[in-house]
């Protein structure tokens, strides 16, 4: 057991930034198509995480032309190239699935002050 923790510990990012659920994130997703590589950006609503170590994942949620997307990423995937905070979130849950029966100004959540 201790050797599949030695090999996950290489593959743990150094520097993950800090966000939580509820908070609006920019991810920059690196996409192969065939011999070509583009980075993709994928702007949503984190409403989960879970796992930890090298096998955390985080799930972002956004509506685009009127129908939901989910996303789940792997945090220390190198296909993740960049994760940016746009908005910080105020919420009192864990999980946010409850956003995905939501339509419009409702599934909105509200945004924290940070100073």
């Amino acid at each position: 057991m201790d050797a599949l923790k030695t090999i996950a510990a290489g593959s743990v990012k150094e520097t993950t930034p800090e966000f939580s659920i509820g908070d609006t994130v920019k991810v920059s997703v690196n996409i192969r198509e065939g011999e070509r590589e583009r980075i993709q950006m994928f702007e949503g609503t984190v409403i989960a995480k879970r796992g930890s170590g090298v096998a955390e994942t985080f799930t972002v949620r956004r509506v685009a032309y009127g129908v939901g997307v989910e996303r789940v990423f792997p945090l220390h995937s190198p296909n993740v190239k960049d994760i940016k905070v746009v908005r910080y979130g105020k919420v009192r849950r864990s999980k946010l699935y409850y956003l995905r029966d939501r339509v419009g100004k409702a599934a909105k959540v509200k945004e924290q002050i940070r100073k």
